[in-house]
């Protein structure tokens, strides 16, 4: 008689939903070491601990596209907010913002301080980022982007200007050296003030050393209010130049004028995907969040203060509501706050609706980890989207959701072994209720862990069992090259 199968730990009884959109099936899931060694029927086989995982579903492990986690890998390396909803993988360097190549003293400019902080982690360049990660493992993988803003600031002498010969060279050297780090791309945040005096060409010309590279283009628009369309196309021209594929962040339409107008621009972006490779993701939530700034006020019908350096008390605190107190304009009650972080409420949920259904929309939070008090999206998105948009509104198929978060982020930033649940893929699961699961964070409590999620493997490790973080980080550092697949 043969000797019964023998693994570290078997999963039972779950509805196995594999990350390609296809139904899902019951059947065990064991693991052995960091790997999934079989799905089927594994009551004969022998493990060291077996966990019944009957009446949930069982997913591979969600990828968070769309993070500014690039310092919570050091300061909170069991990455709750993340780990919590199931995420076992963060994209971090969006929006043109990233922890390296940053070696200047002193607070670093808007909004790189939403991650510097006043923390002193410097890196003079990407590779010693990436090798502090090896050392400094955290709970979930890392996939890493290079930040146009970063560079940009270190490189620049003038921000009011676009860039010079000599300092466009500079900062292609900057990105040439995280993608030989093992960088997965490049990103820009060009609607923010140290980026907005960059031309196309600027851009266009440090981008295509990415896009030799292998590497992706991740764009917080230029502009996500009346001029949408245009910098829509900008970024579109902009992959064309660098011969390399395009990542919408954040895909919005901004301001009460504006909504509707991507039902002009998904249409545009969905033409597009015919001769390019182009890709967007979108966060659950009618409210975005970033700095404090005097432009965004008037095209929000509310703006919640998340964090203020010279009135802390004011985080969570209705702008209007205290320029009232102050007997001032909204305006300049924001000059009292700076520097502060904000939430504006400045979308139609309708329009997010759209985008959510848009084909192969991923999912990114967005969230900003280290406000005093966050949007609700840092805790909350992808249980959000499982619970609220699936299953109660039934905007698409669970099944359909989960490959949003899983299959879909993997081919797109070409994650080696990971994103889909089969045989000899890397254990990152999740175990969840699809009956329960659901956000908690709200915007009066915005860190409360997500209901429902009942058990997150990262490399066969649990990370977060029974609501609360195991304390163990086997998260690891992506490299494009080694763990991921450079894209043609």
């Amino acid at each position: 008689m043969d000797d019964p199968q023998r693994f570290d730990l078997v999963i039972t009884g779950g509805d196995v939903i594999d990350g390609t959109g296809g139904d899902s099936v019951r059947a065990d899931v064991g693991i052995s070491g960091d790997r999934i060694a079989a799905i089927g029927d594994l009551s004969d086989a022998q493990a060291d601990e077996r966990i019944d995982a009957f009446g949930k579903a069982v997913t591979p492990g969600f990828v968070d596209v769309h993070t500014h986690d690039d310092r919570l890998l050091f300061v909170d390396p069991a990455m709750r907010p993340k780990t919590s909803q199931g995420v076992t993988t963060v994209v971090v360097g969006n929006c043109g913002v990233s922890l390296a190549p940053f070696a200047a003293a002193g607070r670093p400019k808007p909004p790189l301080d939403l991650i510097f902080g006043l923390d002193p982690v410097r890196f003079p360049t990407f590779a010693a980022f990436i090798d502090q990660v090896d050392k400094q493992p955290a709970a979930a993988n890392a996939v890493f982007l290079v930040g146009h803003q970063t560079l940009r600031i270190t490189e620049v002498s003038d921000l009011d200007r676009t860039a010079t010969d000599a300092e466009i060279n500079a900062m292609r050297a900057g990105v040439a050296e995280a993608m030989e780090a093992g960088a997965a791309g490049f990103s820009t945040g060009l609607f923010y003030p140290p980026a907005r005096a960059a031309s196309t060409d600027e851009v266009a010309r440090v981008a295509e050393v990415a896009g030799a590279a292998g590497g992706i283009y991740a764009t917080h628009l230029r502009n996500e209010g009346p001029d949408l369309l245009k910098s829509v196309e900008e970024a579109l021209e902009i992959g064309r130049r660098g011969n390399m594929p395009v990542l919408l962040s954040h895909h919005k339409a901004s301001g009460v004028e504006n909504h509707g107008m991507v039902r002009q621009s998904l249409p545009m972006i969905k033409e597009a995907r015919k001769t390019q490779k182009v890709a967007l993701d979108v966060y659950p939530y009618i409210a975005s969040s970033t700095v404090l700034l005097k432009e965004r006020v008037a095209d929000s019908s509310k703006v919640l203060i998340t964090w203020s350096e010279p009135m802390p008390e004011a985080a969570g605190r209705d702008l209007s509501e205290m320029a009232m107190e102050y007997q001032i304009k909204p305006e300049e009650m924001v000059d009292c706050l700076l520097p502060a972080g904000a939430i504006y409420f400045s979308m139609a949920e309708d329009d997010v609706r759209d985008v959510l259904a848009f084909e192969d929309a991923m999912i990114g939070s967005d969230g900003i980890p280290h406000d005093e008090r966050p949007h609700p999206r840092l805790w909350g998105t992808f249980p959000r989207v499982l619970g609220h948009y699936s299953r109660d509104i039934g905007l698409m198929p669970l099944e359909e959701a989960v490959r949003r978060m899983t299959g879909v982020p993997a081919d797109v930033f070409g994650l080696k072994d990971r994103g889909y649940l089969r045989e000899g893929a890397f254990a990152d699961l999740v175990i969840f209720d699809p009956e329960t699961v659901i956000d908690r964070a709200n915007f009066d409590t915005p860190m409360e862990p997500a209901g429902g999620v009942d058990a997150v493997i990262t490399n066969g490790s649990f990370v977060w069992q029974s609501g609360a973080a195991t304390g163990a980080k086997p998260g690891r550092a992506l490299r494009r090259g080694r763990d991921l697949a450079p894209k043609d």
